[in-house]
């Protein structure tokens, strides 16, 4: 059985590397990519994103357009020096893909109602164009999905934009606020366990000479660039960590993560601004059951590897 799945991303290379991820896995069918800013300016993502669906053969896949910057209004910091000048690293996409349909908003709603109660969305980026759907269609639009799986937040270890924050967090944290209280069945993967789902140059040169599908001849120059960024920022760091692979890995193999029971809270101002809040006292305060969050704390490397090993080396790609 697949899991039908509503994408959320912001293409990027680890967006890109979940994009891929999840078109090559059998267990997971994508029924749309939400590709808003985040990486990349908005129209990037959206090209980004439409390059990944042609390059798979997957253009039956909606593409719908999010947003161009967070709900509080301000400048929006891009990241060439981690994800390269249009986001995939050295690859520019060419410029045949000017014509591709992008939906508005409205199509979320539609493909919501056609999976109801049988879709899973999963949100590898800001998390504007969620917070959006509440503010525009009202705190039960997505009532008939059965979960969220979201990367995002750092418990109890550094951020990654700042002492305190992660990315996805801070970039929005009036949207991640709102998220985390109006979703329903949220699973939570932050830094804590992300920043162990490395994966080295050893084993992309093995993808990038042996992987069957369509997507090799990224892989090679994508991470490379990705790495090199990483190289800078955490000296010593023995590959890249795939953060946005994790969430996508976790419907199809769950056996892969432990979570830890806990409201999540977003910090939205001042020194803390985008900083992830969760009781871990011994004896934490009580909340109601459907209040809580499951937060990923741990998981086996060794086998979010094989499995990102294996799915890449599948066979071609097959229109599901």
């Amino acid at each position: 059985m697949a899991y039908n799945v509503l994408l959320f991303a912001d293409p990027g290379i680890d967006d890109s590397f979940a994009i891929m991820y999840a078109l090559l896995n059998p267990k997971i069918n994508v029924v749309g990519i939400v590709s808003g800013y985040g990486n990349t300016p908005k129209e990037q993502s959206v090209r980004n994103t439409a390059y990944l669906i042609d390059l798979g053969g997957r253009e039956d896949i909606p593409i719908i357009a999010g947003t161009a910057g967070p709900l509080s209004g301000e400048p929006v910091q891009f990241y060439p020096e981690i994800h390269g000048p249009e986001g995939l690293g050295p690859i520019k996409p060419p410029d045949t893909l000017q014509n591709v349909e992008v939906h508005d908003f409205n199509k979320i709603l539609e493909i919501v109602e056609q999976y109801k109660n049988n879709l899973i969305i999963v949100n590898v980026g800001r998390l504007t164009e969620i917070a959006l759907m509440f503010i525009l269609y009202g705190n039960n639009a997505l009532k008939d999905v059965i979960a969220f799986y979201i990367m995002g937040g750092a418990f109890l270890v550094p951020g990654n934009i700042t002492a305190e924050a992660e990315a996805n967090f801070y970039s929005d944290p009036i949207a991640a606020r709102s998220v985390m209280e109006k979703a329903h069945n949220v699973y939570l993967y932050p830094l804590n366990v992300t920043n162990k789902a490395i994966i080295t140059p050893e084993m992309i040169g093995f993808l990038s000479e042996n992987s069957p599908t369509p997507f090799r001849p990224l892989l090679q120059p994508a991470f490379d660039y990705y790495f090199k960024a990483y190289q800078k920022n955490v000296p010593g760091i023995k590959g890249a960590p795939m953060h946005d692979v994790v969430p996508l890995m976790a419907i199809t193999n769950p056996e892969i993560f432990r979570y830890v029971p806990r409201r999540v809270k977003v910090e939205e101002f001042g020194d803390a601004k985008g900083k992830s809040i969760a009781d871990f006292r011994p004896k934490p305060e009580a909340q109601p059951p459907k209040t809580l969050d499951y937060i990923g704390m741990e998981a086996d490397i060794q086998k979010f590897v094989e499995n990102f090993m294996e799915v890449f080396l599948q066979g071609e790609l097959e229109k599901k």
